[in-house]
């Protein structure tokens, strides 16, 4: 969305990515992998290169997914980048950031390091990374990285704190939170058909959207709808798919989970449509405190809905929802918590509900629009161009 938003502006952006495999880790129909392929896309070149296609819970695998596209990028980005006057990479992983500070040192360009998660942490936490040898080096060579980089874009204070305490100057580290595109995630009308496609009339929808892995540990969501089987109306919906959503469909069936519906992942432009049907948007992530530096993208989605949210989570996310009058907040991983905040929405007045709805809408107009922060990236490159 950034390559796009910043073409539609005038600016020349070439993207470079893999053939396109996320979330299963097999290459999406009408696509093969060769040595390159050059689209052009919404105004953008995109450079498509190989990557090791993967999406397991195998940490050999994982790794070589990551080192692979790494490797390209290095090898055959600084050829086929063009000209450019600053570069720009998020992580994860950092193998990317390995990739793009060697293409910008050739070009003699200043490049912009954006960080999603905090690495190797976030790795380990998602059960990716054990040795404490490999965590070290990972660790070193991040830091590295973030010295050289021209500015870091960080996505959460909880991120830019964790930054300067690895000895990021304050100066070189700008807060841009992930944001929704509000040309899409707007409230609509619930659709009678899509909800009685899927069961959904006449219940109290929880729904999570999104990816489906270890980060957001949905086995407790699980656990939280078995102790809510006293409620006949209440629905826990799951939109969405990845590296776990097979075993999560596995247990729900093995537990005679009724209150449990699995819907496969959806087109951006459908969300607003799924979202209408959730009396309650929900975003769970794994207790670890990496995941307290970290807003997920889904949550400024939901905001823009308007519709209230439950975070389980605790640091950023939660004073994010909380502090924004959106939602609830409950610990993570804790279903027991988890069914008490949806007991406590679900007795709520359809009045209270929509006001926190309508708070989180403001939010979301005041803080998270792309236009707002489409401006706030060109500041960065501007900046680290000079």
């Amino acid at each position: 969305m950034l390559a796009e938003a910043l073409a539609a502006r005038g600016h020349e952006v070439t993207s470079i990515t893999a053939f396109p495999s996320y979330p299963h880790g097999r290459l999406y129909p009408g696509y093969r992998q060769r040595l390159w392929d050059v689209e052009h896309v919404s105004g953008t070149r995109v450079i498509r290169l190989p990557i090791y296609l993967d999406h397991s819970r195998s940490r050999l695998r994982r790794t070589l997914n990551y080192a692979s596209f790494g490797a390209s990028t290095a090898l055959l980005g600084p050829a086929l980048a063009g000209r450019a006057d600053v570069a720009w990479v998020h992580n994860p992983p950092p193998s990317l950031a390995v990739a793009a500070s060697w293409l910008a040192a050739l070009r003699g360009i200043p490049w912009v390091y954006e960080v999603q998660d905090l690495w190797p942490e976030t790795a380990a936490a998602s059960g990716m990374l054990g040795n404490p040898y490999v965590f070290a080096g990972i660790d070193r060579v991040n830091r590295a990285l973030y010295r050289r980089a021209a500015s870091l874009i960080v996505i959460s204070p909880g991120l830019a704190r964790a930054l300067t305490r690895k000895g990021v100057p304050a100066d070189k580290v700008h807060l841009i939170p992930n944001w929704a595109d509000d040309r899409i995630y707007q409230p609509v009308e619930p659709d009678p058909q899509l909800a009685a496609e899927h069961g959904l009339t006449g219940r109290f929808v929880v729904l999570f959207a999104g990816n489906m892995g270890a980060a957001q540990a949905l086995f407790s969501v699980l656990d939280a709808a078995a102790l809510l089987r006293d409620l006949d109306d209440v629905r826990f919906v799951m939109v969405g798919d990845g590296i776990d959503a097979p075993r999560l469909r596995r247990e729900a069936e093995a537990r005679a989970l009724s209150n449990v519906v699995f819907i496969g992942q959806q087109p951006h432009e459908r969300m607003p449509h799924f979202f209408a049907l959730a009396d309650v948007l929900l975003s769970h992530l794994k207790r670890d405190p990496c995941f307290e530096l970290t807003i997920p993208s889904k949550i400024p989605a939901y905001m823009a809905a308007g519709r209230p949210v439950l975070v389980a989570a605790s640091g950023d996310p939660a004073d994010l929802v909380r502090d924004s009058g959106a939602g609830l907040a409950c610990e993570p991983e804790d279903p027991a918590a988890l069914a008490a905040a949806v007991r406590r929405l679900r007795d709520m007045t359809p009045e209270a509900r929509r006001a926190m709805g309508e708070a989180g809408r403001r939010h979301f107009l005041r803080w998270f629009t792309r236009d707002a922060l489409v401006t706030r990236y060109e500041e960065v490159f501007a900046r680290a161009a000079s």
